[in-house]
């Protein structure tokens, strides 16, 4: 299984975003930063776009990436113990 970040800039304000957030809490996620997800699947970063991309308007920004085990932050250490238990 591999992990990936999913960041975004969701630009239309009032919008409602819940159908976005549901897309991604399709896998198994943590949540940590304001606009950042940590997702653990077996999908590709492709196949986690195609399945988001229909909830986000055309003006928003969104990246989906891989994270490897080489890593550095201040987060709470539950995030850590995510990353380190899903990596």
């Amino acid at each position: 299984m591999k992990v990936y970040s999913i960041s975004y800039d969701l630009s239309t304000p009032g919008t409602d975003y819940d159908a976005l957030y549901e897309a991604i809490k399709q896998y198994r996620w943590a949540h940590y930063l304001e606009s950042t997800w940590w997702v653990a699947t077996n999908d590709s970063a492709n196949q986690i776009f195609n399945n988001i991309q229909p909830h986000i308007d055309d003006n928003d920004r969104i990246l989906v990436i891989e994270l490897k085990d080489n890593k550095a932050g201040w987060l709470p250490q539950e995030a850590w113990d995510w990353l380190n238990n899903n990596l």
